[in-house]
């Protein structure tokens, strides 16, 4: 499933770009669309435009695939600056204060990041996409409204951090650059963490870099870039997408049957669970596709039908 130029495009698939800095996660759907031949497609958790890495997107079918595709972990590298708050937690925001971190030693890192790990409160930041009121934050932001946001869980699997380097901030005040590795949980915002452990070392602190490394089970290891994109044109097929993301169940040929027409089954023989926030993906006998099922009150039952019945 490939072409070169603007020939004919793919019936649909899943993509995974490396998305440049400096384009919205929309210019990169936007892209796509021209490069697909379609107006189907979507992306299954944005990138800020100074944020790199792994974006997953979905094209006609498989579109439908990106509701759950969006609740996967998520892996990212970034570098933090301690010794400056901004007003959007990152390098794009204009300096709230500047204390300096030249004090800030290892132990210190290591004590402030401790309370970030595990399942927290995590307060967004303000110029996040968290709705208030109908609205984007961030929106209400920028037209000069003040925004607290509330806490919500979050579940930061693993913070390690690596190489810290000495410079010199924006404001002039002596800081310190830290490298960081992250997997957190779909909701979380590592400009968050970046701004809660200048706050927990006394010094304030925001994100310069970011690169996401990972969705789910796409990584950077399957990610192209968009001028190589350009250059040739291909989609992982919606089968092989939901093989790599999901459990699978393979299906009798009446159970296939059954599932297309939306019929629950019996239990999986084997034992293979799925929720609804955690679906397995059933096949039928060819390899096709059938359908994203959970387990409820003694019965697997489709969460979405992909198959034609």
């Amino acid at each position: 499933m490939s072409r070169r130029g603007s020939g004919p495009a793919p019936p649909g698939g899943l993509l995974v770009v490396d998305k440049p800095a400096g384009w919205t996660s929309h210019d990169v759907v936007a892209r796509t669309r021209r490069l697909a031949g379609t107006r189907r497609v979507g992306h299954a958790g944005t990138l800020d435009p100074m944020a790199t890495g792994v974006l997953v997107l979905g094209v006609d079918r498989t579109t439908k695939l990106l509701t759950h595709l969006t609740r996967a972990d998520k892996e990212y590298r970034a570098v933090v600056r301690l010794g400056e708050a901004t007003t959007t937690d990152d390098a794009e925001g204009e300096v709230l204060s500047s204390a300096g971190a030249a004090g800030v030693d290892g132990a210190a890192l290591e004590a402030a990041a401790a309370p970030l790990r595990g399942r927290v409160e995590q307060v967004p930041s303000a110029v996040s996409a968290v709705k208030v009121d109908g609205r984007r934050a961030y929106a209400r932001v920028r037209a000069g409204e003040e925004v607290a946001l509330a806490a919500r869980p979050v579940e930061v699997s693993a913070l390690e951090l690596g190489q810290s380097r000495a410079a010199v901030g924006v404001s002039g005040a002596a800081v310190v650059d830290v490298d960081l590795r992250c997997v957190v949980s779909s909701g979380t915002y590592v400009r968050a963490l970046a701004r809660d452990l200048g706050a927990a070392l006394g010094c304030g602190g925001h994100l310069v870099a970011l690169r996401r490394t990972r969705v789910g089970a796409y990584g950077l290891d399957v990610a192209r870039t968009l001028e190589q994109l350009e250059e040739t044109f291909s989609l992982l097929p919606l089968a092989d997408a939901a093989r790599a993301a999901f459990p699978a169940r393979d299906l009798s040929a009446e159970e296939a049957q059954d599932l297309a027409h939306g019929r629950p089954l019996a239990p999986a023989e084997d034992g293979v669970v799925g929720t609804p926030e955690a679906p397995v993906a059933a096949f039928a006998a060819d390899g096709t596709l059938v359908a994203l099922v959970h387990d409820e009150r003694g019965r697997t039952r489709p969460s979405l039908v992909l198959a034609p019945a």
